[in-house]
C-alpha cells in the first residue's frame, strides 16, 4: 500500500481488485498527528473514493486514489 506524507498528514492510497470482477477500485485512508508522537489519529477511514469508478489495472487505481486523497485532504483542511 503506497503511503505519502503531506505536511504532517499521512495518506494511504491503494488500488484493490473488486470482488468477482477484473476491475479495480481506488481506496484512501488519511491519518493526522496526535498528542502522542507514537500514534496517528485516523481522520478518514479507508473507503473507496467512488462507487461508480472502476479502473483497468492496479496502477491506474492507485493513481486515481492518490489524486482523490489530495483533494480529500484539501477539503479536510479548509
Amino acid at each position: 500500500m503506497p503511503i505519502k506524507s503531506v505536511d504532517d498528514y499521512e495518506i494511504e492510497f491503494t488500488g484493490e481488485l473488486l470482488e468477482g470482477t477484473t476491475q479495480w477500485g481506488a481506496y484512501v485512508s488519511i491519518f493526522a498527528p496526535s498528542a502522542n508522537p507514537m500514534h496517528m489519529t485516523h481522520i478518514y477511514p479507508k473507503r473507496r473514493v467512488s462507487a461508480d469508478l472502476t479502473l483497468l489495472d492496479q496502477h491506474a487505481a492507485e493513481a486515481e486514489a492518490e489524486r482523490a486523497a489530495l483533494k480529500i485532504l484539501e477539503d479536510l483542511r479548509s
